[in-house]
């Protein structure tokens, strides 16, 4: 496929860069948008428009020869001048001296002009890639086709052939614009085929804005809104252009929309595709190769490598036993006996079968918090090329996108380590070609379908041989009966095998006689030569009892945190060592396989390794204490960090300076970015910390951790596990009677409530908190708190009682000098005075918050500053003032993760656009603003709808309007949310008729 792109001037690959000794710049032109000649980047001379007019005439014949009369009829059509024909003789020597020799040429009394190359000329590059487009859909490469029509309606500039006179030029650029219309109905109708429901309502509602009378654009409008659950709206739209249709042409609606509407009341089946969106503009076909490396000793496994390898050659040739769109094979068997390292095997060897790529993920089954299949499905969709901004929330709505994403590809999905069946069910691509191979301690005989192999310990014979293969054959012949007492002490376990044949060619001075004579002692032994898991704790003993006692330390340690992995910093901080030391120490434990390097500077325990290292740290650990101080070490190192990257957000705000104290250091940061980066990516692992702590001397750290780490909750990306450590930490402090606790506590789970729009909740977390902060003589609870309940209480329409609430947080922060503080609380005075009609007040209070966080260098806050403003001055009809901040406030919003903020910033921009009278702009960011999401749950949403069932009525789509109200009041009503009224009223004219 050719690369070549350029929005003004496509070039094919071959071509050197303008002033290159080795060959001229190339002469291009455009045709799609202003007719323009260039030579490299410079732009050449073409003259007046009617000798535009004359290049493109013989531009658009695709090297032709037009002749005189022809080129006089183009420009003048059926009045040219007397003097036409010297007219175009002139034009014609005019371009011939500014193009290169032999482009334009006389020939039989006419003119051509000879472009240089296929890639010449912009409409030439647009046949050719959407022909390619057209290629690649009918073969069922939707992804790759619209991609190729994405970049081949980018080479449009405007109107096709723009500022160009004559009839000529007019009847082309009806021909282009129906040309580049068609492109876009059918990338369009590719968005809807693979899921992409959200994005493409958006661009279909500004489109049939702006083309109301064409059917198609309605038609797949209708299908896009039905698919995204919004049934009402569908058939709205259907009753809106059968109106508009009989009132400008006096027609009826085609029979393709006609039919669509029935389908629609009838809940056709068929119509009902994945609604989950796709990645925007459109997703990148990434080729993931995730399968971790093979070991180059495998050994053995023959029987089984020959079995899975026909199932997964089935499912690659798209034909699989049994009549099965796809295969699944799981294989069960007992911890160390080699299930990953057989599926990693079978799957390298099957990677011909599937060219789209293989997945790979550890499920961590067996331990005590396994992997929830929606974060490995946000993993898988990122793979796989899909934006993070297009992956939905729930795991249905994943997994639906999941299997589009996977249709029509051969991919391999490994998953390691699962728990059970209903974890792994959503993981399974369903489709043909696919394959999936599932390892797990239980045997899934409730995965319908799937291929079950019981994997059992090695044979002797298979045993001795992976263990020649580590040893050495030279060592292993010398002392061959040694060996086959040290595989039948290890109990013919891969694992139990491995750990001893690697650390005896780690010692060159040991014999294999030496390493038997250790395994003889029954105290090392008696577990390994039982059944089930205590086999494979023997095995582990064996590695943990051949370690240093400084790598002991570290195994025992290290295990004892909670968290998927650890990063290199935070193991330091476990073992209150150097960094440079700690990795020394953490890459022996990787030799040893008792560690895993899970990336370059993390660490994972495969689960029974973990649950093997605290029973070690249970009864080896001396003096016992250290076991909380390595926690507790651990929990300063997240709370010291974060409160950094809190500071460095926040510049000025006091918070920081409320939290517990903390002894051992956290990072530090260069820059934002970095310090964000770092919150992000330790997410996880931190809120397992601050979860892991719920009693004792961490209970406060824990709680105040999850204050210096609000903008995970905040972001939306991390709320649901943000929400669980709340909640662990308030019991946990209920219980402990520390009000200190369990209000501040409280206040985390009320900010995560209003985020969510829950406002019965987040208001009763938040009286309570400010109950017991009060009690506990904590002021910055109080301000945080009563804050949350006057949002709440402005939400709602009770404007007094929220005017008292916010101006006890200001005059907390004040009190404080919390300056961030007070500018945040000016910023929701300044929307409390906007709903209250005091308009220039509430542009006074903005302004002054806005400052503040100016002065103190803020960006994140900044934009929440801007954004009150930017309504402020809305409400105030400074219109174009307030799309310059709310403008500014969306980008600071989406370009720091924030896109809750992001989406609720789209609606107050298409707030804007209605008050201007710009109903197409605003009805464009009201459907933005559904598909991002929006901060305060349902109330808001439901402002969303009410906000575009206005911008539909202007744009003359009263159905669908109503369509939106309908849905809104019901979201509005359920919130108690003064706003309902509103709606209600414009209801209320069709409701009486």
């Amino acid at each position: 496929m050719d690369d070549r792109a350029g929005h003004h001037a496509p070039r094919v690959p071959e071509q050197r860069r303008p002033g290159s000794p080795e060959e001229p710049a190339t002469l291009r032109f455009d045709v799609l948008g202003p007719v323009r000649a260039c030579r490299g980047d410079e732009r050449l001379a073409t003259g007046s428009p009617q000798q535009r007019a004359l290049l493109a005439a013989l531009l658009l014949r695709e090297g032709r020869t037009a002749t005189a009369a022809e080129l006089i009829d183009a420009l003048w059509g059926d009045e040219p001048p007397s003097q036409a024909l010297a007219a175009v003789r002139t034009y014609a020597s005019r371009l011939r001296k500014v193009l290169d020799p032999g482009v334009l040429v006389s020939e039989s009394g006419g003119y051509a002009v000879r472009v240089p190359d296929d890639g010449a000329l912009d409409l030439a590059v647009a046949q050719e890639w959407a022909a390619q487009a057209e290629k690649a859909r009918g073969a069922g490469d939707l992804s790759r086709a619209r991609e190729v029509l994405n970049r081949t309606l980018a080479l449009w500039d405007g109107e096709a052939l723009a500022g160009v006179p004559g009839p000529y030029a007019e009847a082309q650029r009806v021909r282009l614009e129906e040309w580049r219309l068609g492109l876009l109905e059918s990338r369009l109708d590719m968005d809807l085929e693979q899921g992409c429901h959200a994005e493409a309502v958006s661009e279909l509602t500004a489109l049939t804005a702006a083309y109301p009378l064409r059917e198609r654009l309605r038609e797949l409008l209708m299908l896009a809104l039905y698919r995204s659950g919004r049934q009402a709206e569908a058939l709205a739209v259907y009753a809106d252009t059968r109106r508009l249709l009989a009132e400008e042409l006096g027609v009826d609606p085609r029979a393709g929309l006609r039919s669509l509407q029935h389908r629609i009341l009838q809940a056709d089946p068929e119509l009902a595709e994945p609604s989950a969106p796709a990645a925007e503009p459109a997703m990148v076909r990434v080729r993931p190769a995730q399968l971790p490396a093979t070991v180059p000793d495998f050994t053995g496994r023959s029987a089984f490598v020959r079995e899975l390898g026909e199932v997964l050659a089935g499912a690659g040739d798209g034909v699989c036993a049994g009549g099965r769109v796809m295969a699944v094979s799981a294989l069960a068997g007992i911890g160390g006996v080699g299930k990953t390292t057989l599926a990693v095997h079978v799957a390298h060897q099957a990677r011909p079968a599937f060219p789209d790529g293989q997945l790979y993920v550890d499920l961590q089954g067996a331990g005590p918090r396994s992997a929830e299949p929606e974060t490995v499905l946000g993993s898988f969709l990122r793979a796989l090329g899909t934006a993070d901004s297009a992956i939905p929330d729930s795991l249905e709505e994943r997994a639906a996108l999941y299997r589009s994403v996977l249709d029509g590809r051969r991919v391999l999905v490994l998953l390691d380590n699962a728990k059970d069946a209903a974890q792994i069910r959503p993981l399974l691509p369903g489709t043909e070609g696919c394959a999936a191979l599932v390892t797990s301690r239980v045997r899934m005989v409730d995965l319908a379908g799937a291929h079950l192999v019981d994997l059992d310990v090695m044979s002797p014979e298979e045993a001795l041989a992976l263990f020649t293969r580590i040893v050495g054959e030279e060592r292993v012949a010398a002392e061959r009966e040694a060996a086959l007492d040290v595989v039948a002490a290890c109990g013919f376990l891969p694992l139990a095998i491995r750990i001893a044949a690697s650390r005896l060619a780690a010692r060159r001075t040991w014999t294999v006689s030496v390493l038997a004579a250790k395994l003889a002692d029954e105290r090392r032994r008696l577990d390994e030569l039982q059944a089930g898991d205590l086999a494979v704790k023997a095995t582990f003993e064996l590695g943990y009892g051949a370690l240093e006692p400084a790598q002991a330390r570290a195994f025992r340690l290290l295990g004892l945190a909670d968290g998927p992995d650890i990063s290199l910093a935070a193991a330091a901080a476990v073992l209150d060592l150097p960094a440079d030391d700690t990795e020394d120490l953490l890459e022996s434990l990787v030799d040893t396989s008792l560690l895993e390097s899970a990336a370059p500077g993390r660490y994972r325990f495969h689960d029974l390794v973990r649950l093997y290292a605290r029973a070690c740290a249970d009864r080896d650990e001396a003096p016992p204490s250290e076991r909380g101080a390595a926690l507790s070490r651990l929990l300063d190192f997240y709370l010291a960090t974060a409160a950094g990257v809190y500071a460095i957000e926040r510049p000025g705000d006091r918070t920081v300076v409320h939290l517990e104290p903390t002894s051992y250091r956290g990072l530090s940061f260069g820059e934002r970015t970095q310090a964000l980066d770092w919150l992000f990516a330790e997410a996880q692992c931190l809120l397992a910390c601050a979860r892991q702590q719920q009693a004792g001397s961490g209970l406060r750290r824990a709680v105040d951790l999850l204050w210096a780490a609000k903008d995970l909750a905040e972001s939306g990306a991390n709320a649901k596990q943000y929400e669980q450590a709340a909640t662990t930490l308030r019991d946990a402090a209920q219980a402990a009677a520390d009000v200190r606790a369990e209000s501040r506590a409280r206040t985390a789970l009320s900010n995560v409530h209003l985020a969510a729009g829950r406002y019965a909740e987040a208001d009763e977390e938040a009286r309570r908190a400010i109950e017991l902060a009060t009690a506990a003589q904590d002021a910055t609870p109080v301000s945080w708190a009563a804050t949350d309940r006057g949002i709440i209480a402005l939400n709602q329409g009770r404007y007094e009682e929220a005017e008292r609430l916010l101006t006890t947080a200001r005059d907390g922060y004040r009190a404080d000098g919390n300056r961030p503080g007070e500018a945040s609380a000016l910023c929701n005075l300044a929307q409390l005075h906007q709903r209250m009609n005091r308009a220039e007040s509430a542009v006074s209070l903005a302004q002054q918050g806005v400052e503040i966080f100016q002065q103190l260098g803020l960006s994140l806050r900044l934009a929440n500053g801007r954004y009150s403003l930017g309504v402020a001055l809305t409400r105030a009809d400074r219109l174009a003032e307030g799309l310059a901040q709310l403008t500014d406030a969306m980008m600071i919003f989406a370009a720091n993760r924030q896109r809750l903020w992001e989406g609720t910033t789209h609606l107050r921009i298409a707030q804007l656009h209605l008050a201007a009278r710009r109903p197409a702009q605003a009805a464009r960011h009201a459907e933005q603003s559904l598909a991002i999401g929006v901060i305060g749950g349902d109330l808001i949403r439901g402002s969303v709808l009410n906000t575009l069932g206005k911008s539909l009525r202007e744009l003359g789509q009263s159905d669908r309007a109503r369509a939106c109200w309908h849905e809104a009041l019901l979201l509005l009503e359920n919130t108690g949310a003064p706003e309902a009224a509103e709606v209600r009223l414009l209801l209320a004219p069709a409701d009486a008729s």
